[in-house]
């Protein structure tokens, strides 16, 4: 039998989450905690303003939002936005509508306004990142669309908000985050204007110069190859961590799977949509099996059924090793966090699927720090308390046999023709 291939980027060379100290941190509860926030530092904004988002929604919470991009932008304020082509698909018409006469620079990563774009398999790899950065200072990193808490693009309007969080963070780690929205704007308005800006650089005094510049501003921020160890540096110890299809593409991965090896005492985590590699269900397993209290709390309210699926094909295998399942019911769910022992958390726009650690670009903030962590947890056992605990194992027999190669082809022809090779 032949071997699969393994990935162009082996796990083993595979950048760190790089650390740095003296940062503040925020938890921030669903976007009824975020979008003031937001939007009060927008709104003290002098130089620049950096926002990129899967959906922008044309609803009460996308409309303040905007508002306060085009009074920043009206009074000098240099305002980049970028959303995905996809998620923003609906309300792209509104967007560039309510920003006529408004200097706001917006971006579209990979349209779809065109049939033809659609036959392009790169169009399977989304902008997934929630990221926002007022004047190099301050930064919003999370799982938190523009939208309103209480508004599903399928289902309409909910009753109860969203399960959702993201995180504030000043300090040096800002600079990272900034330098992350800066390239992915960069890499969407080039795509509109890249023959351009071609044509500029041949015919500029010092073409090399220029392309060196350009460069520059569509590089990620990268972690370190070396482990830098968080513990000689001042608290709070912040990293940020992205997965892009270029040299970062299991980096969230990595993290998530190391600190869940060195658990000693619980592993908390949060995601909607769960189909990990097996490296990822070994680590959980493993961490169980050694003693490790193991909570997951998944989707009870569900909004897409192959990801339901997805998830519940694992039941038997992670709650035959201890692993404890929990589905959230009261709301739909879309956090995407985590919390170890009581000082490692991370709390980002990545699922634990396929579509999040294989293909779209993510980006996390990980913490290291105690009262943060603690944060965390709380929030984790309110939810738990308010979940149904699945107490037996699923998809015994032939009918589970058959789900779970359903959703195992499906995730593989998906894969494949997003142009992904190598083992998950």
């Amino acid at each position: 039998m032949k071997r699969p291939q393994e990935p162009l980027f082996p796990w083993t060379l595979g950048s760190q989450p790089s650390f740095s100290g003296g940062n503040a941190v925020g938890l921030l509860c669903g976007g009824d905690a975020l979008f003031p926030a937001q939007i009060a530092a927008i709104d003290r904004a002098e130089h620049e303003v950096w926002l990129a988002t899967y959906i922008f929604h044309d609803d009460e919470a996308g409309a303040a939002t905007l508002g306060a991009l085009r009074r920043a932008a009206l009074r000098g304020v240099r305002v980049r936005v970028v959303v995905d082509g996809f998620g923003s698909k609906a309300s792209l018409g509104w967007l560039r509508e309510q920003l006529d006469g408004a200097p706001v620079a917006l971006a579209v990563f990979r349209p779809i306004d065109r049939w033809w774009n659609w036959l392009h398999p790169g169009q399977l790899r989304r902008l997934h990142q929630k990221l926002c950065v007022v004047d190099g200072q301050v930064g919003f990193v999370g799982g938190i669309n523009v939208i309103d808490d209480r508004v599903d693009l399928h289902h309409g309007r909910t009753e109860a908000p969203r399960l959702d969080f993201a995180v504030s963070v000043s300090g040096p780690a800002v600079r990272a985050i900034e330098q992350a929205a800066r390239a992915v704007w960069t890499r969407a308005w080039l795509g509109h204007d890249f023959g351009d800006e071609m044509r500029a650089m041949i015919r500029s005094a010092s073409p090399a110069r220029r392309a060196k510049r350009l460069m520059r501003r569509i590089r990620m921020p990268r972690g370190e190859h070396r482990r830098r160890d968080p513990e000689r540096l001042a608290p709070v110890r912040v990293a940020f961590v992205l997965r892009d299809n270029l040299r970062q593409r299991r980096t969230i991965e990595r993290a998530y799977v190391e600190a869940i090896r060195g658990a000693t005492a619980r592993v908390d985590l949060i995601t909607p949509y769960f189909y990990p590699g097996q490296r990822f269900r070994r680590a959980l397993k493993d961490a169980a099996r050694r003693g490790v209290q193991v909570r997951l709390l998944l989707q009870g309210k569900v909004d897409y059924k192959i990801a339901a699926m997805a998830a519940h094909a694992l039941y038997d295998e992670l709650l035959g090793h201890g692993v404890q399942i929990y589905e959230y019911t009261p709301a739909f769910l879309h956090a995407k966090v985590c919390v170890v022992d009581n000082d490692w958390a991370t709390v980002g726009s990545s699922n634990i699927d396929p579509l999040s650690l294989l293909l779209n670009l993510e980006a996390n903030i990980v913490v290291r720090d105690a009262p943060f962590a603690g944060d965390v947890a709380r929030e984790f056992d309110a939810a738990v308390a308010r979940s149904r605990r699945v107490e037996h194992p699923e998809g015994r027999g032939l009918r589970g046999v058959l789900g779970r190669a359903l959703v195992a082809w499906v995730a593989y022809v998906y894969l494949r023709v997003a142009g992904l090779t190598g083992r998950y």
